[in-house]
């Protein structure tokens, strides 16, 4: 005897897993780790400092 399949939930599971694989290879190509996020951003403000530290201040004659 064949068993007897709800076309509506295999279609709601269908669609279900279709939203997860796609979620999940959104993940992969952009999202990132709160290390890395936390490392870009802390590499970020030592360049920012780096670059700060040079700048020229105002020459003796300006007031």
């Amino acid at each position: 005897m064949a068993e007897i399949v709800n076309l509506r939930a295999k279609r709601k599971a269908a669609e279900r897993d279709a939203r997860r694989r796609k979620g999940d290879e959104n993940a992969a190509k952009f999202g990132r780790t709160r290390v890395e996020r936390d490392l870009q951003e802390a590499r970020a403000e030592k360049a920012r400092d780096h670059l700060d530290a040079h700048k020229r201040g105002p020459g003796p004659d300006t007031e």
